[in-house]
């Protein structure tokens, strides 16, 4: 996301983002000398944090901002943090949004025991605070991540999945933890289980909203969301909606010959191919119409909440996602 574009959603939150990142620093330093170097390391990174401006924003809207919520926020971004380090072990990536990322610097078993470091240490955060709904949601939430990503990879070996397969991936590796994130935030500043509810399906509908988007620059954008460049998912062999539309537009035959491009092609020549193939058969389309309305669902599921500028950076929040090019 655009930094200046973020930093202006921040506004009505930003002291608080400022504690948060206090807090954050505190939570993941160690005595052992090594964790407490890569700990420095992450944080050098500075990712954009919007995990803990949704939980922060959430919990704002919802009758104010209470040491909960940091500690919420703090839980969420220890628990993004391990997901992206046990992630780049994963995939092998070199590099995460132009850094050299944990396990490329200081190899996969080292990466490997600093994302379960920061998962303990964000479910510690929660059992110290007594913050017991908390654990609940999050727990669910980490069985749900690590579902989605093995359910991705089974699936991938086969090219086979379809739509209803693939909302349920996105929904359980992304969309989660941003619906957890909103979830974590109403609970620590409300009691009212309308406004949880609420704020619960916010988060999962702009959190599929995200996931679409970025599915979508893997073919029309120069990098995603996610900071991979144009024809990434290709090469992994990931299919996504755009794609999943356009194989079911055309003939076994053709969809045959598409698929087997992806199960052996890496060279340019073959991803642009399948990104012709995709914009030619309307995939693009398709899946920003889908994107836009799991967006409008967002912005619905909110309207029973009493305007703010909280409210109003979550609904901008919203258009940004959507809009987003690059």
């Amino acid at each position: 996301m655009n930094r200046s574009q973020l930093s202006e959603i921040s506004q009505p939150i930003k002291s608080e983002l400022q504690r948060f990142e206090e807090l954050f620093k505190q939570s993941i330093k160690s005595k052992v000398g090594l964790v407490d170097l890569i700990a420095k390391y992450i944080i050098r990174q500075k990712g954009k944090k919007v995990r803990p401006l949704l939980v922060l924003l959430s919990a704002k809207i919802c009758g104010g901002i209470t040491e909960r919520s940091y500690r919420g926020a703090v839980l969420v971004e220890l628990l993004h943090t391990a997901t992206l380090v046990h992630d780049d072990v994963v995939d092998n990536a070199n590099k995460r949004r132009g850094f050299w990322s944990v396990n490329n610097v200081f190899k996969n078993k080292v990466a490997v025991l600093m994302g379960d470091y920061l998962l303990s240490r964000g479910l510690l955060t929660a059992i110290e605070g007594k913050d017991y709904d908390f654990l609940e949601v999050i727990t669910s939430t980490v069985k749900k991540m690590s579902e989605g990503e093995l359910l991705q990879i089974q699936k991938t070996r086969k090219l086979d999945i379809d739509e209803e397969t693939y909302f349920k991936i996105i929904s359980d590796k992304t969309a989660s933890l941003i619906e957890t994130c909103c979830t974590i935030g109403a609970l620590s500043a409300t009691d009212d289980k309308n406004m949880v509810n609420a704020m619960k399906e916010f988060g999962h509908c702009i959190g599929m909203s995200f996931q679409i988007r970025d599915d979508i620059l893997d073919y029309d954008g120069k990098f995603s969301l996610t900071g991979k460049p144009v024809g990434g998912d290709i090469k992994e062999k990931k299919i996504t909606l755009p794609l999943i539309y356009s194989l079911n537009k055309v003939t076994h035959s053709e969809a045959s010959h598409v698929k087997k491009i992806i199960k052996n092609g890496k060279k340019k020549e073959n991803i642009a191919e399948v990104i012709e193939f995709v914009k030619a058969n309307d995939g693009i389309d398709y899946a920003l119409t889908t994107a836009q309305t799991y967006s409008d669902k967002a912005k619905t599921s909110i309207k029973q909440v009493p305007d703010s500028p909280s409210k109003i950076a979550l609904e901008a929040l919203i258009d940004y996602v959507i809009d987003r090019k690059n």
